[in-house]
This record gives structure tokens, C-alpha cells and sequence, in this order.
């Protein structure tokens, strides 16, 4: 997608320099039938796909899914080995596509770029290509994750992280696809400022700052230091050879210097410990000054086993990304949603979430002035992420990483009110091509077999890629694709802007069959889908 007005600096993220981060493997191209050097081909289109959303709703009482299979095609060049003919895939064009469809699509290894819709064939392409998916509620940020987080929210309240040469993050999205998507675009110019809203408006709890996190680094250091050469002692009930049983008294003499921790002292506490229980202790004074001793004592030592608790639990995502910032802050980060073109039907449900389901930029706004563009589809399943462009001036922000988690903090938002929204789809996870494997990073997660489709947490599918690049990974041999194709006659096909099951369309088509076009249509969307949505036929 081209950047719009207003946005100079924004480039899309590309396959040579790798940056972050969920994002849709989007190395399909379009077949050359639906290929065009010029705006007459797209024209053409716009304005067919209009009349075949006009005779699907006045045939259907709806607004259907209407699509155009294409089939398989020559191979043609991958982006990610970079061979020239061994990227192979099937594919359609979608006129309209509702959102429940498209769930049931991406749940069978299909995939959009733009309007196109694409599924590898995993078994003949090069670089096989396999739906992730991450379990949104039960995801834990790792250490690289919340060290993304915090560079983020140091440089918006005290403006001091250098543009140093960092990692290099992954990423998957390609300028030929961002050209293929019809997305409306709001310029900076044609946003006001009540549309913006802060990044961080909801916690009560302020992370620590870096300057805390910094001190706690390095007495956790020499603590860890200190434990490492300490030997570690089996269960008290269990006798140790050549050594008296547990019935005599271990004494601890004090180690020679240099010889490790001295047990006979207390270990070592956390400065931010320190800090919290001296500043327990002073509360407790100034609003109990008048208690009894003992009762003092009882309640302090309560406070501050609570409080040692509640800091001893990691923190979650949310501490993060919606932790209130200092009022002298630096910077200003904010973000806006906005619902965007697309072939999927945009649709409000009761038990939905409050923005609806449908295809959403979310811009992010730095002091003012954009600086990444996410783009996401709303699923009645799942946050999808489908690509991010950015502003290269601010890569050393890490902004793959962090709007991904960003999106996965979203995905946990959008779940209170939609139950069922709970997962976020990551596009497809390529073992093949190292680069692309950072996506297993967001944990827990999973893989979509490519011929049960039936997800299998990542950790039992990557011995079986390390072994073979394509891999059924439900190990179940008679397990078999319970959505497959049952009854080919009751394929929904738009014929002459009628719709009517396959098995009329055929006695009423002239000319030589298509039924092996059909059958193979109907087998790789499933019978389900096939029986929703709307097959064009000229």
C-alpha cells in the first residue's frame, strides 16, 4: 500500500531489510488473469465486483462472499529463497467476503494479500508455509519482548534512547503486495485532534523506571553470582554417601575469599525491595503511630508479605503497553483506529466487540505526527495482522515488535466483550527460511497441520521440520480433514446473476465442463464455505 498524503517518510516495510514482527507471509502474487499494469484491469474489476455484490444480495437476501477461482499456476519467484519458479500456490479473487468466511479460510491455510486470496500448496512449494497462530490470553512477554517494551516507554517519557544499530527484526510484507490493496488512507492532515486517543489511559500501576530496573540488574547479577557456587542440596531426607545422615547438624563456616557466598550471613536482598519496604514501614509509622507494638508488628509483616508477592509476579503485557505516563513526559504516543477498504463486509454482532468486525488501520502518532500504519483484520476468531509499514527514522523503537504486541494487548481487550476473539494469527510461519522464524518467539502457539487442519502446539511441530519442510504434524494416520468436500452439487455457484446450486448450473452450462475446476475449488475452501459463498461462473 503506498503511503498517503501528509506521510513523506513512510515507507513499506520490505523483504531486504527485515524488521518485526505477526505479519502476514505475503509472497503470493496474483495470477496473471488477475494481474494488470494498468488502472483499466483494476477499473474493470471495482466495477464487475460492484454488479456480482448487486446480484448476490438480491439473489441471497445478503451480502455473500463472492469469489473467482484461479487455480494453481506455474511456479513463479519466491521472496524468501529466492528461487525463480518454486513458489506455488492456488488462488482466487474476492469480490466481497463476509468475515466469518474469511475465518473459516484462514483456519484451512488460506491467506489475503489486498484482495487476493492465496493458499500454498504445501507439498510442491519451496518454501512451505504454515499458519501460526498465538493464544492471545495465555501469551507471556519475553525478556526480549518486555526490553522492547521498556526502550519504548523510556524514549516517551525522558526522550534519551540513542539510535543505536540495533537487531535487525524479521519481517515478511512486500512493496508488490502493499500496491495490490485498495486501502482508504487518512492523511495527518484529515485526522483531528478528537480522534486521537493516548496510547496509555487505563492501568492505575506505573512500571518502575529504568533507572530501578538498571539496580535491580546488577544486585540480581551478583546475587546470581554469589548462588552459583553453591552446591545444591538434596531433599533432608535423603541421606548423602560418604557424609553423616540428616540426624547431625550441618555447621556453615565462613568460605575463604573468593570461595563463594557465605551462608553464614543473610543473602542478598533487591535494592527495589529495600526501597518498598522502607517506604512500607514509613506509611505504617505515620498511620499507626499509636498502635500497640505487637499489633504494629503483625500488620507490617502482613503489608510486606503481600507486597513481596505481588512484586515477585512477572508483569503482564498490559504493564507495558498501558502504563500511565509522567506528566513532564518527553514525547506523546497516540493512536487511532480507523475501519478500512477491503473485500471483507464489515458487520456489527450483540456479543461483538464495540468497533465491529471488518479490516482497521491503526496509526500511531508520535508528537503529532504519524510514524507506522498496522493494518489487521477483526475476526470473530481472532485479531489477523496482515502487515505494518513505518517510518524508518524511528526503527531503533523496534516498531514490529511493539505494535505486534500492541496487537496481542488488543486481541486480550477485544476478548472481554467477545469471548470467543481470542486468538491472534501471526500469518504463516516459514521453518525453511531462518528469518522468518521469529514468529514461534510469540508463545504459546500453534501450527495448522496442512492436511487434518487441526492445530498442534509449535513445540511438537518443530522436531518435524527440523526433519522435513513439509510435515503432517497430527500424528493420528487416520485422522482425516473433517471439512472436506462431501457433495460437489451443493456448491453455491453465481451463474448469470443467478444463484443456484452446482448441480443445476451443470445441466444448465453450455460448452466444455468445468467440474474438475469446481471439485478442486470445493476441496481446498471445504464444504462449509463452499456451500456460503458464492463461486462466479461466465
Amino acid at each position: 500500500m503506498a503511503a498517503g498524503p501528509g506521510s513523506g517518510l513512510l515507507r513499506p516495510r520490505r523483504a531486504a531489510r527485515p524488521s518485526h514482527g505477526g505479519r502476514a507471509a505475503s509472497c503470493a502474487r496474483r495470477p496473471r488473469a488477475a494481474r494488470s499494469k494498468d488502472g483499466g484491469g483494476r477499473r474493470f474489476r471495482a466495477a464487475r465486483g460492484s454488479d456480482l455484490r448487486r446480484a448476490g444480495m438480491a439473489a441471497g437476501g445478503g451480502s455473500p462472499s463472492i469469489v473467482e477461482f484461479f487455480g494453481g499456476e506455474d511456479g513463479y519467484r519466491c521472496g524468501y529463497c529466492r528461487s525463480d519458479t518454486g513458489n506455488i500456490s492456488h488462488g482466487m479473487w474476492a469480490h466481497s467476503m463476509t468475515v466469518q468466511d474469511y475465518q473459516d479460510l484462514i483456519d484451512r491455510g488460506w491467506r489475503r494479500s489486498g484482495k487476493y486470496v492465496y493458499k500454498p500448496i504445501m507439498n510442491q512449494t519451496c518454501c512451505p508455509q504454515y499458519t501460526i497462530r498465538c493464544r492471545a490470553l495465555h501469551f507471556q512477554a519475553s525478556k526480549s519482548h518486555k526490553k522492547v517494551l521498556k526502550k519504548m516507554l523510556k524514549f516517551i517519557s525522558k526522550g534519551d534512547v540513542s539510535k543505536v544499530a540495533s537487531e535487525e527484526e524479521p519481517m515478511d510484507s512486500h512493496i508488490e503486495d502493499v500496491a495490490t490493496c485498495d486501502f482508504a488512507y487518512k492523511s495527518e492532515s484529515q485526522v483531528s485532534q478528537s480522534d486521537l486517543t493516548p496510547l496509555a489511559v487505563d492501568q492505575a500501576e506505573r512500571v518502575e523506571n529504568e533507572d530501578e530496573d538498571s539496580g535491580e540488574t546488577k544486585e540480581g547479577n551478583v546475587q546470581k553470582a554469589e548462588s552459583d557456587s553453591v552446591p545444591i542440596c538434596a531433599d533432608k531426607d535423603t541421606p548423602v554417601p560418604a557424609e553423616p545422615s540428616h540426624s547431625a547438624k550441618a555447621v556453615h563456616a565462613p568460605p575463604k575469599p573468593g570461595k563463594g557466598a557465605d551462608l553464614s550471613k543473610p543473602p542478598c536482598r533487591k535494592a527495589k525491595d529495600i526501597r518498598k519496604e522502607r517506604k512500607l514501614q514509613k506509611l505504617l509509622q505515620n498511620q499507626m503511630g499509636t498502635a500497640e507494638g505487637s499489633q504494629l508488628e503483625g500488620d507490617q509483616t502482613f503489608l510486606l508479605q503481600n507486597s513481596k508477592s505481588k512484586t515477585n509476579q512477572p508483569k503482564n503485557i498490559e504493564d507495558f503497553v498501558f502504563v500511565p505516563l509522567p506528566d513532564d513526559a518527553r514525547h506523546k504516543l497516540e493512536f487511532t483506529r480507523f475501519l478500512c477498504d477491503s473485500p471483507l463486509e464489515a458487520e456489527h454482532a450483540p456479543n461483538g466487540p464495540e468497533c465491529g468486525y471488518g479490516s482497521f488501520h491503526q496509526q500511531y502518532w508520535l508528537d503529532g505526527k504519524i510514524i507506522a500504519v498496522g493494518v489487521i483484520d477483526i475476526l470473530p476468531y481472532c485479531v489477523s495482522s496482515v502487515y505494518l509499514y513505518y517510518d524508518p527514522d524511528f526503527s531503533f523503537l523496534s516498531l514490529g515488535v511493539y505494535s505486534a504486541l500492541r496487537e496481542i494487548a488488543f486481541t486480550r481487550q477485544l476478548c472481554v466483550k467477545a469471548p470467543d476473539l481470542c486468538f491472534y494469527y501471526m500469518g504463516f510461519y516459514i521453518h525453511s527460511c531462518p528469518k522468518m522464524r521469529y514468529k514461534g518467539q510469540y508463545r504459546p502457539s500453534d501450527l495448522l497441520c496442512p492436511e487434518t487442519y487441526v492445530w498442534t502446539p509449535i513445540e511438537q511441530c518443530l522436531p518435524l521440520l527440523e526433519h522435513s519442510k513439509y510435515s503432517r504434524f497430527n500424528q493420528d494416520g487416520k485422522a482425516v480433514d473433517e471439512g472436506r468436500l462431501k457433495e460437489l452439487g451443493r456448491v453455491k455457484v453465481l451463474h448469470k446473476r443467478t444463484v443456484m446450486p452446482y448441480s443445476v448450473y451443470k445441466k444448465r452450462r453450455k460448452g466444455p465442463s468445468d467440474e474438475a475446476s469446481v471439485q478442486q475449488y470445493a476441496s481446498l475452501v471445504g464444504q462449509t464455505c463452499s456451500e456460503r459463498m458464492l463461486l462466479f461462473r461466465s
